[in-house]
């Protein structure tokens, strides 16, 4: 074994770790060396949203350990920030086994730290942590949760006081602080429980008023109360809040998916649970069909994704991907808003660069600001700061299933986005159309984009290494051309610098540096490349874009865009 990865393990193996652990480390040693050597083959990586990880021992695991470690560097931070002033943090976890555990761990370090600690009485979704750190005043925050990653991962999300994730300077210093933490022994266990303060009820109410005071027909849902809504938590969080939040906006037929009610960390009714999956969202498609919904939705395990589906125009259900979620999140909150005589003239939304360009045109069409940010919530809460008293922001969204409503949660929420998809279907059936009619009519009025993801998953040792090398290969030798359109513009967000690749010309990009490429080709194709900053992923995204003459016309066009990016994933040699 490689003389760093044994010394790791000595440590572990010969140090004041627990003898559970110790016995697991001597069971790898005698059976299992590969799985030693990639449990303790590096330190689990503090990144710039936090840990993310498989649970088990070793350095390169989420553990008890790795969590204690993390949560005193971020508490040496906040110290160093605040001096002596009261610290205060809230923590959340989600369902994911051992969720708990580490949230109690992450609350006892800091309190140990002299911190005043706002704990949730149980899992919570995390757009309602985002929510108490600006509601209490906090100095920052910690969910517990690995999102939509398999049963085997857990993670740690940081926040900072205004309820977004670390951004720079804090994100950086963080991690300076938890890598300076140098083993378990630096770490305050215990010593403070009298500074945690149990949250509960009373915040889910506060939550929920809030998202309440979202909601801009509530009208509409009076007459249309009884729109037909199934839902699945998907075994997670959402079922603590998105019933209470539904029955609060008024809607009496919600049918929850009772297969998928009860939050369990082994997610034992999926394979993966990410609503953006088709097959997480059978069972919920299944009793939609059964039941002729209105609207289907389902959540994440933390509940800050959400997925709908619905019926097409030929009465076929379908789920809408998280591109078309957005805009009919956006039109509806433009619209909705302009309709009602509420728009400001300094309204803004803001998406990310790997969002479809369809939210800036209809922006556009509404004379209202947009922005593109980082892909990210934190980005576009940092923006939210920035412009805080000059301009008003309505709405956020970007392509992975994440929207977030008004400005008093800083993370994407699906509570709130549950909330407004069902109001947004009541508006529409008021007007004799579903949300996929709505849906074309704006291809029709602003062009038909059809937008598509892929992943590639490099895992273990090299994984990092080779999808650093496919990032660098793109960088040295971009294409001149794809599916036999010039490139126009290779914009490097980590270099920030845009050039054109065939004449030279080259111009700066202004936002901050970040690990992304994009291809954008004459005829108005987009091509995004990202390494996945929480997983050991590559992600492609590809956007292309025509004009629909007609609503017969869609199933056509629709087919056209689809062959299309079928050919530019051959031609990047992708497939």
């Amino acid at each position: 074994m490689d003389a760093a990865i044994q010394e790791r393990v000595n440590v572990w193996a010969n140090g004041n770790y627990d003898q559970t652990t110790k016995d697991a480390i001597s069971q790898m040693q005698a059976n299992n060396t590969d799985e030693l050597a990639d449990s303790f083959y590096r330190n689990l990586e503090f990144g710039t949203g936090g840990l993310r990880g498989i649970m088990g021992v070793g350095t390169n695991r989420i553990n008890k350990y790795t969590i204690g470690m993390a949560t005193q560097g971020f508490a040496n931070y906040l110290k160093k920030t605040y001096g002596s002033a009261e610290i205060k943090v809230a923590i959340a976890h989600d369902s994911r086994n051992n969720s708990r555990f580490f949230a109690e761990t992450t609350a006892n370090v800091f309190a140990a730290n002299g911190i005043k600690v706002f704990l949730f009485e149980a899992l919570r979704p995390t757009p309602e942590l985002s929510f108490a750190i600006r509601h209490l005043g906090c100095n920052g925050g910690v969910v517990c949760t690995a999102s939509h990653n398999p049963k085997e991962y857990n993670g740690y999300k940081a926040y900072w006081n205004d309820g977004g994730q670390l951004v720079p300077p804090h994100d950086k210093n963080v991690i300076k602080e938890v890598e300076a933490v140098s083993g378990i022994d630096e770490v305050k266990w215990n010593g403070g429980e009298a500074n945690i303060t149990i949250l509960g009820k009373d915040m889910d109410a506060d939550y929920i008023k809030m998202v309440k005071g979202l909601s801009v027909y509530p009208d509409v849902i009076a007459r249309q109360h009884d729109l037909k809504i199934v839902y699945t938590p998907i075994h997670g969080t959402g079922i603590t809040l998105v019933p209470e939040v539904l029955k609060t906006f008024g809607f009496t037929n919600v049918t929850i998916v009772e297969e998928q009610a009860t939050p369990d960390g082994n997610f034992p009714t999926v394979a993966y649970p990410n609503p953006e999956e088709a097959a997480t969202m059978g069972i919920g498609l299944k009793l939609a069909k059964e039941l002729d919904a209105d609207i289907l939705l389902g959540t994440d395990p933390d509940a800050d994704r959400v997925a709908i589906g619905v019926k097409n125009h030929k009465g076929e259900w379908v789920l809408m991907n998280g591109n078309q979620t957005a805009v009919l999140a956006c039109n509806y909150m433009m619209e909705a808003r302009k309709a009602k005589g509420i728009a400001q003239p300094n309204d803004m939304v803001i998406t990310t660069i790997v969002t479809t360009q369809m939210i800036n045109d209809l922006a556009a069409g509404y004379g209202v600001a947009c922005y593109n940010v980082l892909t990210g919530f934190k980005w576009i809460a940092e923006l939210i700061k920035a412009k805080a008293g000059q301009e008003n922001y309505i709405i956020g969204g970007e392509e992975s299933f994440g929207l977030m409503i008004g400005d008093q949660v800083r993370d994407k929420d699906a509570i709130s986005a549950v909330a407004l998809m069902c109001e947004m279907a009541a508006y529409a059936k008021d007007q004799g159309l579903t949300l996929f009619d709505k849906m074309i009519e704006l291809y029709q009025q602003y062009g038909f984009y059809y937008e598509n993801l892929i992943s590639i998953t490099k895992k273990g040792m090299n994984g990092q290494k080779e999808i650093a090398d496919m990032m660098d290969g793109y960088r040295k030798n971009p294409p001149l051309t794809i599916d036999g359109s010039k490139v126009l513009q290779l914009l490097d967000y980590e270099l920030s610098i845009g050039s054109n690749p065939s004449t030279g010309e080259t111009w700066p990009i202004t936002l901050p540096k970040s690990n992304v490429l994009q291809f954008i080709t004459e005829e108005g194709s987009k091509i995004s490349a990202r390494p996945s900053g929480t997983e050991p992923k590559i992600k492609f995204y590809f956007s292309v874009k025509t004009s629909l003459a007609s609503k017969d016309a869609f199933d056509a066009t629709f087919a056209v865009l689809e062959d299309k990016i079928k050919r530019i994933i051959v031609d990047m040699h992708l497939s």
